[in-house]
């Protein structure tokens, strides 16, 4: 440490930031008695339609019944959140004036509710004010916030560990977020017994992004190779660049991936393997929340915000919608194929976590391996046939490239820069998987 001595204006410092972790089966029984210690008077509720008729919620209901907790239930928001809704969930919190808040769902509702905090929080703030350049002005967040309890019911985004909040920007049709290490959650409460109610493609999908996350994290450009280094350490991004403390959780996030998800996925009541893949999520999302993610992320917002038709099996909604997840994955062989070239050893030391026999492998193979040893996992899931699968075809590739090139705040941290032609190459070689 450091990898490589820092040149010109790069940084040379990353900072970890994460929130407090709560984990063990049942501990959601504690949230109630978490509010009281906090004193909090008026709280907000916020949970998605679905889950708000399921266990996880009645969880949470029933400790704050116990500890008699004033609250109010916020359950509209969407799954894959807009700018809309979004700003709907901005005016409950400014209109209730909480002094606290609780998340309970996947990603979704999460980000959801760090943004609502935030804004109730900075009540004069234009909603562009704090959305990542160049969609919106990216201004550090110098207000303080109030306690924000999250209670993740996927087993995915680590949206309880991080301080980012994605959305889908309508005007653009692309998603963008807010990134700030300042609204990363109080307290996030892993409970394993929230992934039981999961249905199998929710699993999977969730699983992808965790396995994404871990594989971008640990194959980011360098944090001493990112700049500008900043004048102000307000404006080191919550994305720095590979590190060796997120290295750390990155790998061992994908060792759990690789020994857990496909079980995960076929048998619903396998608890060890629903409870490793809950904690899995938890651990990259320390990772990428400090490090970052790079191409597979920064390609699939474009791939989730240009749906056309596309309705995933076991997600109750009345949208279409590529979830995020898959639209992580299915750019992940063409990605590392193309970033193998700058850390090879890594690429390759990843394949063989998820399977791959190296004891022959050339480092100058690295790519290959890796991307084929991806595809084979994905084949033995039963995931989509690549983006042609789910609606796409060559003529989108120009409009998929478009919505790329905005997400500057992750494709830049790609250890190999990428050209406009680059992307379409990339698009086109994740049409088709097998």
């Amino acid at each position: 440490v450091p990898e490589r001595p820092t040149l010109g204006n790069t940084d040379y410092a990353f900072e970890m930031a994460i929130s407090n972790i709560r984990y063990g089966e049942g501990v959601t029984k504690e949230v109630g008695m978490d509010l009281q210690n906090l004193g909090a008077r008026r709280v907000c509720l916020m949970t998605d339609k679905n889950l708000s008729q399921l266990p996880p919620v009645n969880a949470v209901l029933n400790s704050l019944a116990k500890y008699s907790i004033n609250f109010q239930l916020y359950d509209n928001v969407r799954v894959e959140p807009t700018d809309q809704s979004f700003m709907d969930a901005i005016n409950f919190a400014k209109k209730g004036e909480f002094d606290a808040y609780v998340a309970v769902g996947g990603g979704s509702v999460i980000d959801t509710c760090k943004a609502a905090n935030l804004y109730a929080s900075s009540p004069t703030s234009d909603f562009l004010d704090y959305v990542n350049a160049p969609i919106g002005k990216g201004k550090p967040v110098t207000v303080p916030l109030k306690p924000l309890i999250a209670v993740p019911t996927t087993s995915g985004t680590g949206s309880e560990t991080t301080g980012v909040a994605i959305f889908d920007f309508k005007e653009l049709k692309v998603k963008t977020g807010i990134a700030s290490r300042a609204i990363k959650p109080t307290l996030g409460i892993i409970d394993p017994l929230h992934t039981l109610s999961m249905p199998e493609r929710i699993v999977a999908n969730s699983g992808f992004d965790v396995l994404c996350h871990a594989l971008e994290s640990y194959t980011a450009l360098p944090y001493n190779m990112r700049s500008p280094c900043p004048s102000n350490p307000i404006n080191r991004p919550a994305y720095q660049g590979s590190n060796p403390i997120s290295d750390v959780w990155a790998l061992h996030a994908l060792r759990i991936v690789a020994k857990y998800l496909k079980r995960a996925i076929r048998n619903p009541e396998d608890r060890e393997a629903r409870a490793n893949m809950h904690l899995a999520s938890a651990f990259a999302g320390i990772g990428f929340g400090n490090a970052g993610v790079h191409l597979c992320h920064g390609m699939s917002y474009p791939i989730s915000g240009l749906v056309k038709t596309y309705k995933p099996k076991d997600y109750n909604v009345d949208h279409s919608l590529v979830p995020h997840g898959l639209s992580v994955v299915l750019t992940s062989p063409a990605v590392f194929a193309f970033t193998a070239q700058i850390h090879p050893e890594r690429h390759l030391e990843a394949a063989e976590i998820l399977g791959a026999d190296i004891r022959t492998a050339r480092i100058k193979d690295a790519g290959f391996i890796l991307a084929d040893t991806l595809r084979k996992f994905l084949f033995d899931l039963n995931v989509d046939d690549g983006l042609a699968a789910i609606g796409y075809s060559k003529a989108d590739i120009p409009a998929l490239v478009k919505g790329t090139l905005p997400q500057e705040r992750v494709t830049k941290l790609s250890p190999r820069p990428q050209t406009e032609e680059d992307l379409s190459a990339l698009f086109e070689a994740s049409m088709k998987l097998y």
